[in-house]
């Protein structure tokens, strides 16, 4: 959010004073709604979220905590993780959110990168200074009172564990600041995003799109319902609950939400849109939201945190070009090959997107050098995929993805779409794996709709071979009981095939 030159415009306003605002409008309306795992809920009111905020703000600011310092924020979802967020903001704090779940070595990594001022976080055992969740019980004794109004500049950064495991943070560079009303602004007119409907976010607050769309869509003052953790019932009950508007999903919550028993029979009629994020989307997935609720109200994004660039595809246009990811939406976009040329249409390259305005993109990174580019300011982050004649964007896999067996090239999500869709199958990833006759086999990895029976191999082997010309079917599976899909609903499969190579 906010101007991408890095200035302010005369209109935008800070993320405080516009909570501030909203209270003294909206004081009694709910502003929050926190569903926990076991569907118990928590509401707060604008009037609440802004004298939570402040008292937590200062609470903060007594640990050090002021204009251009760094705050990481590593809570489960929750209330105090949106508190903590807002009243970082408050005193002109970059909030870095991270994993509350993340393994040590790599959540040590990020905070070495970061150099905190504070950490807010379920942990005792950290080098950096760090306020415990109960630890802001405190704040209730300090004063609830308007804090003066500053703009973070930077205002958010995300971590990653990126491709090759190496810890690097992704900073949003631009003033973290908006004009109300701007928020969804070039999203295909809104789809049925705007005030006065609620909105469902069932993903984890570290992840990018969650986290932004839970703190843009209660800039736009727009009741939030977060949930602790996804739960495909609840998240249907929620949105009958709640008279939801929109939602913000990923392919695999999309899919455990359309195999709950029930679905189709569901009060679905308040959902105007749903936009979904992070990964490629099965086709069949698609076409079951399709019917669900109406071609004209599915959104899909294809985008990057650094804000290189993105394309946007409403259902109906997908239902013409299914597979597509969309057009470039504010940006332009070229595939080109290894020496930096340009692929003509229908050929797999690597996407490289530059803004319409010319303007940098809203990037910096902390442990990783800039992204490639081009000399005329086109980026890429690694990404792969081809153009059709009407300049839609079809995605490929990463070329660390991409698997080489017998000379011939297989792409994973190509073989995930096919394996998700057997109905004994609730998660897979497709990797490669040393093969002495193929130089890779196809191997899939995936975990069972019911762990007591999962689908066999011969089974799963048949199902394949009816959709995929045989070379891309898997020459093995592999059954988890856990499977590792994040909770923003990634897979590092490069993890995947190290993990296998060091078992072998």
């Amino acid at each position: 959010m906010g101007d991408t030159s890095g200035q302010i415009t005369d209109r935008a306003i800070s993320y405080g004073r516009r909570l501030g605002d909203l209270a003294r409008e909206r004081p009694a309306d709910a502003g929050l709604v926190f569903v926990e795992r076991a569907g118990g809920e928590q509401t707060l009111t604008w009037s609440e979220l802004e004298a939570r905020s402040n008292r937590v703000a200062r609470l903060l600011e007594e640990r050090g905590v002021s204009q251009g310092a760094w705050l990481v924020v590593g809570l489960p979802n929750s209330p105090e993780h949106i508190v903590s967020t807002l009243a970082g903001w408050k005193l002109g704090a970059c909030v870095l959110p991270v994993s509350a779940r993340l393994p040590a070595a790599e959540r040590d990594g990020l905070l070495d990168l970061a150099a905190p001022t504070l950490v807010v976080s379920v942990w005792d055992d950290l080098d950096w200074p760090n306020l415990a969740r109960t630890g802001l019980e405190s704040a209730d004794a300090l004063s609830d009172e308007t804090l003066p109004d500053r703009i973070p500049h930077p205002g958010k950064a995300v971590g990653s564990g990126g491709s090759t495991g190496r810890s690097k943070i992704i900073i949003d560079p631009r003033p973290w600041a908006a004009e109300p009303g701007d928020t969804f602004k070039g999203l295909g007119g809104g789809v049925g995003m705007a005030p006065g409907r609620d909105v469902l976010i069932p993903g984890p607050l570290y992840h990018n799109a969650p986290y932004c769309w839970t703190h843009w869509s209660l800039f736009e003052g727009l009741k939030v319902v977060v949930m602790e953790k996804f739960d495909a019932e609840l998240a249907l009950d929620l949105i009958e609950r709640h008279r939801v508007g929109w939602a913000q999903l990923v392919p695999t919550t999309m899919q455990r939400m359309l195999r709950v028993p029930d679905v189709e029979r569901r009060d679905l009629s308040s959902l105007q849109a749903i936009m979904h994020t992070a990964a490629p989307c099965p086709p069949w997935v698609k076409r079951g939201w399709i019917e669900l609720i109406g071609a004209e109200k599915i959104l899909e994004a294809f985008g990057a945190t650094e804000a290189i660039g993105a394309t946007i595809i409403r259902g109906d246009e997908w239902l013409e070009r299914e597979g597509s990811v969309g057009r470039p939406a504010g940006c332009v976009l070229r595939i080109l090959d290894d020496e930096g040329r340009e692929l003509p249409c229908g050929e797999v390259g690597e996407i490289y997107m530059r803004l319409e305005s010319g303007e940098a993109p809203a990037y910096e990174y902390r442990g990783a050098p800039p992204a490639p580019a081009t000399a005329d300011g086109f980026v890429t982050v690694g990404d792969m995929g081809w153009l059709d004649e009407d300049g839609y964007l079809f995605l490929a896999d990463r070329r660390t993805d991409l698997i080489i067996t017998g000379g011939a090239n297989v792409y994973p999500h190509e073989v995930e779409a096919v394996i998700g869709e057997h109905p004994g199958v609730a998660d897979v990833a497709v990797i490669g794996l040393q093969d002495r006759e193929w130089g890779k086999r196809v191997h899939a990895v995936l975990s069972a709709t019911d762990p007591a029976d999962p689908p066999s191999a011969a089974e799963l082997d048949l199902f394949c071979r009816d959709r995929l010309v045989s070379y891309k079917v898997p020459k093995s599976y592999e059954v988890l009981i856990d499977f590792p899909r994040d909770e923003a609903g990634k897979i590092r499969r490069s993890a995947l095939a190290a993990e296998r190579r060091e078992t072998t």
